[in-house]
């Protein structure tokens, strides 16, 4: 009799070591299927995560009916957010073209700006341009045309690309409604369940969802909502004051607000000088006023608003991930790269609290 319990206890190891091979074949099988899909499927997760307390509140409306509930609270996401956004892009999308083809056929003179900005600096700030190089803006901007016109051909290019890809542009959109629709009827079971499946503790696996929920409406709001909010300011500033394409700078501004501090001041500030040196004084001065005491203070009165002061990731992180991230995978990287920064930082977080905790309960030698 004992000869045989080895046996059947390195039978029974050999059989769960190949279930959870099997398990981690098929699950590597299904992320391979699923992989063209895993932006609309991204972006689902993070929308229903978002919009989850506001489908809540509908639910409650309409006591307690969940496909209602979801189908309305996805019509509001759909109206309120998609809509707009597709309209914002269209005329993005139209704006750049127009610089591009200005830049192209010289509508659109850098040396004269430049010059015109030269004029007015003082010595010192002459004599440093010069030492730097930029002296010359001619060639400069011969590169720059050079430059330009190679990034037109890339729009031709994709343009041509997402045309031909609008089946699947469609498709990609049409699973991303899809897909929030049951995200934001089931979500609490579906979360339930990854809790209950995953190989970690209970405690570890309910630590790390809390981290996870707070670190995604943290890079959400402190990220994407801020920068929303000061591209739209300096959009309104630049169409106040006159500036063209104000929608493409503003997009450009939100786009840069992940910049810790100087962010939409690479826009703003010399927008000002330009307008100061070429004579349009007021316009100069409120694009300066207007970029420094409003659009440069909305991230410090808005990020602890929305998010808190201690749920969010430090700035240079958020600043290296969202980089790597859009290079990485593409506009999904935008939330993608902080999100992973963040578990990150708290499953490291998760594991010295445990070793705390571990130390707290050991008795001292005597």
């Amino acid at each position: 009799m004992p000869d045989h319990e080895p046996h059947s206890h390195d039978k029974t190891q050999l059989e769960q070591a190949s279930f959870l091979a099997l398990v981690l074949i098929v699950t590597i099988l299904l992320v391979m299927i699923a992989w063209p899909f895993a932006n609309p499927i991204l972006w689902s997760a993070l929308a229903a995560i978002m919009f989850q307390p506001l489908y809540q509140g509908v639910l409650r409306r309409m006591k307690g009916r969940s496909n209602p509930a979801a189908i309305v609270t996805l019509l509001i996401i759909f109206f309120a957010v998609l809509v707009p956004a597709m309209v914002v892009g269209g005329l993005v999308v139209d704006e750049a073209a127009n610089v591009v083809n200005a830049l192209q056929t010289g509508d659109i003179d850098i040396a004269s700006w430049f010059d015109a900005v030269y004029a007015v600096l003082p010595e010192f700030a002459r004599t440093s341009i010069e030492n730097a190089g930029f002296g010359d803006i001619s060639s400069l901007q011969a590169r720059l045309q050079e430059l330009f016109g190679e990034s037109a051909g890339l729009i031709a290019r994709q343009a041509v690309s997402i045309g031909g890809g609008a089946l699947g542009f469609f498709l990609s959109f049409g699973l991303g409604l899809y897909v929030s629709y049951f995200l934001l009827r089931d979500g609490k079971q579906v979360g339930e369940t990854i809790l209950s499946s995953v190989p970690l503790e209970r405690e570890i696996a309910d630590r790390m969802a809390v981290r996870f929920l707070s670190i995604v409406r943290a890079t959400i709001k402190g990220s994407l909502v801020v920068g929303l909010v000061q591209g739209a300011l300096g959009a309104l500033t630049f169409w106040i004051a006159g500036v063209p394409s104000a929608i493409l700078f503003g997009v450009v501004m939100a786009v840069l607000s992940l910049l810790p501090a100087v962010g939409t001041a690479l826009v703003w500030l010399p927008a000002a000088i330009y307008l100061l040196a070429t004579g349009y004084v007021w316009q100069g001065i409120f694009v300066f006023a207007s970029g420094a005491l409003i659009i440069g203070m909305a991230d410090n009165v808005l990020r602890p608003i929305l998010v808190g002061r201690d749920t969010g990731i430090p700035d240079w992180i958020i600043l290296v991930t969202t980089l790597g991230g859009i290079a990485a995978a593409g506009l999904s990287g935008v939330v993608l790269g902080p999100l992973v920064a963040g578990l990150f930082l708290a499953s490291w977080s998760i594991l010295r609290e445990q070793r705390e905790e571990n130390e707290a309960d050991i008795p001292p030698a005597s």
